[in-house]
């Protein structure tokens, strides 16, 4: 295994980005683009971190939950709506959200266009 990885755009010569079913993803797309297993996406050696960008049909969104997982979401595109305990914000293009693992939330897409999301998570150490 190397000591780094350079992912290339999908459908690009040489991209490993794949397309996975996410439990309680409705109306999307989502993808990986680097991963911990590999499952596709090949990774560099001590890297726990997975990415992917998921691309949400208008009305598309998450059922409300928690996983274990440190979670970033970065909106690249678009715009979604935010649940948390705390109640709903909207997030759009070039806003971000983080947080711990254990944290119950769902995005949905209000908005009227695809919104393009990048995912980063980190598991439990």
């Amino acid at each position: 295994m190397a000591k780094y990885f350079i992912q290339r755009k999908m459908d690009t010569e040489g991209s490993t980005v794949y397309e996975y079913t996410a439990p309680g993803h409705f109306d999307c797309k989502t993808t990986r683009l680097h991963d911990k297993t590999g499952g596709g996406a090949n990774e560099a050696e001590n890297c726990k971190m997975i990415m992917g960008i998921t691309y949400f049909e208008p009305g598309g969104h998450t059922a409300f939950g928690a996983n274990p997982l440190e979670s970033i979401y970065y909106i690249l595109e678009g715009e979604m709506t935010l649940k948390t305990d705390d109640g709903e914000t909207v997030l759009h293009e070039g806003d971000s959200f983080h947080c711990g693992g254990g944290v119950a939330k769902s995005v949905t897409n209000t908005g009227d266009v695809v919104c393009k999301m990048q995912v980063c998570l980190l598991p439990p150490q």
